[in-house]
């Protein structure tokens, strides 16, 4: 039997021995620190400025088409043959069809990404507009509803996808305000030409839907556009990797891991209240902006195309400030500001129009409600980025937004069409709903104010960027509380809210429903 073999090595060599095998470990990278290296790196500022140019373009074509409804209203009605009411409808069936498909669209691009969603939208918006402009050239009622309803599952698309691009290129007070500020400018620009353009091509070519084949050549370039996009995006992914919020280090990505319908039910009640904000003042600027036009004509007793040009002048001439206010909002926040102006200049606008029905009384409104509308949508789309935990929400978020609005829309231009109708076509009764819907939005201006001075989650949305960099620390624990200990009470609040909306959404269907089955249609 074999003595046991002896150590040959004392303890303490032994120790010095690992010491000097862990400094030998250590020097080598290790696996993680490996693959850290590998990691691409963030896309350059020249290659995010492409992108935005390029994704700013594909939604010029869109604003456009957008512009020429409004103005043309006198000229569809007497064209073809419809009232009020039915041209309220006209409009509706758009938004009808956006509250059917919008969350799923929203859902969806947040899975698959916004590169394809703007690519494909185009395309079908394109086919859209060909089916509209075929429709005037008809005097087609009924054809131009189908029309507008193909044009809407394009625009559905693309929506979302704009700016769910821009959320994975730029984090909150840190790119994305500016971003959206100069697309919000170009869309300002696109409707300007549409809504001043219209009555012009009408008149001038005599055949009124020569202003939508007009529309048609300029979504032709918008898909030229998206198409080098779609590459461009392609070329981005194999270059860089993801870009990354430097307030809490998270990682922008361009979509999701996994389609994750529960996530509805899961956002911030910061974001329900500007939800709310919105529901007013956005349904005030539809039904205001697809009625100026005419509005112009009966007040200032003025021609359709000077009407046409003066309210299109009046609601975007102030574009340029809007990539200012964009760029402010980055850099100094104070995005609750920004809303509240709006949601007073509002209600003091309509207000004019009800109570002041001269000419120099809806001048004034004209130019006041010109001024706050410039900034609005900004801070409203900023400020619900920025109250999201989660950026890979931010594309069915904004698309509860636009379902919201859609459904609200619905309802208000339809009880504005049968009001006018009953009114001899005048104005004299319908601008009290504009003041009842303005004055809705400056309270719950009031309510944000108040919540600035009573919750840290609420006042984040005043930080500028220094504060918000300063003040990591804070908001890494507001995310781990959201998800941690006020997981279950955030799911209450957004669950009711959710349903609320669900209730506003069902009230917008049958709105639509009971305008059709009366038979405005026909």
């Amino acid at each position: 039997m074999t003595a046991p073999i002896e150590p040959t090595t004392s303890p303490e060599d032994a120790e010095k021995n690992i010491a000097q095998t862990n400094v030998k470990e250590s020097s080598l990278p290790s696996s993680s620190s490996t693959s850290s290296l590998s990691e691409k790196p963030q896309p350059s500022w020249p290659w995010k400025v492409t992108a935005v140019v390029l994704v700013t373009l594909i939604r010029f074509g869109g604003s456009w088409s957008a512009g020429i409804t409004g103005a043309m209203k006198s000229t569809l009605k007497k064209e073809l043959h419809i009232n009020n009411t039915q041209y309220a409808l006209l409009e509706a069936s758009e938004d009808f069809i956006v509250t059917v498909l919008i969350l799923f669209s929203g859902l969806l691009t947040d899975r698959l990404g916004g590169a394809g969603a703007l690519f494909y939208g185009n395309i079908v918006y394109s086919i859209g507009s060909i089916l509209v402009a075929a429709a005037a050239q008809v005097r087609s009622f009924k054809f131009m509803i189908g029309g507008r309803v193909i044009l809407a599952i394009g625009d559905i698309a693309t929506q979302i996808a704009q700016y769910q691009v821009f959320s994975s290129w730029f984090a909150p007070n840190n790119g994305f305000g500016s971003t959206l500020g100069l697309e919000l400018m170009v869309q300002k620009l696109g409707a300007l030409a549409g809504t001043g353009s219209a009555n012009v091509i009408a008149v001038n070519t005599g055949n009124f839907a020569w202003v939508y084949w007009i529309a048609v050549f300029i979504n032709f370039f918008t898909n030229i556009v998206s198409a080098a996009f779609f590459w461009f995006n392609k070329k981005t992914s194999h270059k860089f990797g993801h870009s990354v919020d430097p307030a809490t280090g998270e990682k922008l990505v361009t979509k999701a891991k996994k389609l994750e319908v529960r996530k509805v039910l899961e956002l911030p009640w910061v974001f329900w209240v500007i939800m709310a904000y919105s529901l007013f003042t956005t349904s005030t600027a539809v039904i205001f902006k697809g009625n100026a036009t005419e509005l112009a004509e009966k007040r200032f007793k003025i021609s359709a195309v000077t009407a046409g040009w003066y309210s299109a002048l009046l609601q975007y001439a102030g574009f340029f400030l809007v990539p200012v206010v964009g760029v402010m909002i980055d850099v100094l926040g104070q995005r609750i500001t920004l809303m509240a102006t709006c949601g007073f200049g509002t209600f003091i606008a309509m207000a004019l129009v009800n109570w002041a029905s001269t000419v120099s009384g809806t001048a004034a409104a004209f130019g006041i409600y010109a001024i706050v509308s410039t900034y609005s949508p900004t801070a409203i789309i900023d400020s619900m980025r920025t109250s999201l935990w989660q950026q890979t929400t931010f594309g069915t978020a904004y698309s509860l937004k636009i379902m919201m609005n859609n459904s609200i829309n619905i309802i208000v231009r339809i009880v504005a069409g049968v009001i006018q109708d009953a009114d001899n076509d005048s104005y004299n009764h319908v601008v009290i709903l504009y003041v009842g819907l303005a004055a809705a939005s400056m309270a719950v201006s009031c309510v944000m104010i108040l919540l600035t001075y009573t919750s840290v989650d609420f006042r984040s949305l005043q930080w500028s960027r220094k504060q918000r960099l300063s003040r990591k620390d804070l908001l890494v624990e507001r995310k781990k509380v959201f998800f941690g200990e006020n997981a279950t009470r955030n799911m209450v609040i957004s669950k009711s809210a959710f349903g609320l909306l669900i209730v506003l959404l069902l009230g917008g269907w049958a709105s639509y429903i009971w305008g059709a089955v009366t038979g405005h249609n026909d």
